[in-house]
């Protein structure tokens, strides 16, 4: 199992303990309020963008418009949330993690009346059909929910590349209707560092590791021997308390290491 893999599966958590269990749909009250939403994030577009619907519960893409394919290339059917989880830049993953925690909370605080009243809105790298990364704002609305059981949100993913082609991921979390928002959330959620913990060449070599690169490719690009590669992969797992490549990596997407 990959590190990527990990990932799905680490926030896959999240998404099943705020989905509660599975219930009926009223799919004709959900397509309303889609529409309704899809009129509202019309108002204001910065780029190429697409639909998406979202089932929390079994964390997988219900929909997905066309504009998947102008933004990154892939069509319809091609990609389900696992997939669409491991095309993240590997430097935003932990970003995309923390965020996620933090939602788990903010909507397990909010009124059942206050849930529908939030758009979610956080940036992450994406990596195209063709290799190269855009740079995805996703904004999402809970458009059906069950008490404080979420089961579906309504997105809309933007390529911003042209507006913010580097720079860490932002996130806040935007009240309509009145109620307050939230802004640069990141600043507050995000400041696990292993500063402190690693070395600057045990951090180059952790990155490597959480990408799945071999010693011997860490090695090459490091121009190093792969002796000292494993001897700092070794001092790596001892510091960060785990036994196993997996776990090292498993922790640093959590701990936000990289």
């Amino acid at each position: 199992m990959s590190n990527k893999n990990d990932l799905y599966l680490e926030v896959k958590k999240y998404w099943a303990s705020v989905a509660g269990k599975e219930g009926n749909v009223d799919f004709s009250t959900l397509q309303a309020q889609i529409e309704t939403h899809k009129r509202l994030f019309n108002i204001f577009q910065a780029g190429s963008y697409f639909f998406l619907l979202f089932d929390i519960y079994n964390g997988e893409i219900a929909e997905v418009s066309p504009g998947l394919f102008d933004v990154l290339g892939y069509t319809q059917g091609e990609l389900n949330m696992e997939e669409y989880v491991n095309k993240i830049h590997p430097e935003d993953m932990p970003f995309f993690l923390k965020f996620e925690q933090h939602l788990f909370n903010f909507y397990h605080g909010l009124t059942v009346d206050q849930i529908g009243q939030y758009k979610v809105q956080y940036d992450l790298r994406i990596k195209k059909k063709n290799g190269n990364y855009a740079r995805i704002l996703i904004q999402y609305i809970i458009v059906n929910h069950h008490g404080h059981d979420l089961k579906h949100s309504f997105h809309l993913h933007t390529d911003i590349t042209h507006i913010k082609n580097e720079g860490e991921p932002h996130f806040s979390v935007i009240g309509l209707n009145g109620l307050p928002s939230y802004y640069d959330i990141q600043k507050t959620i995000t400041s696990s560092s292993s500063k402190s913990l690693f070395t600057a060449r045990e951090r180059e070599i952790l990155k490597g590791v959480v990408e799945g690169k071999s010693s011997q490719q860490l090695a090459g690009e490091l121009f190093v021997s792969i002796h000292t590669i494993n001897s700092h992969r070794k001092n790596i797992l001892a510091k960060g308390n785990v036994k196993t490549p997996l776990e090292l990596v498993r922790k640093a997407i959590i701990e936000g290491w990289i």
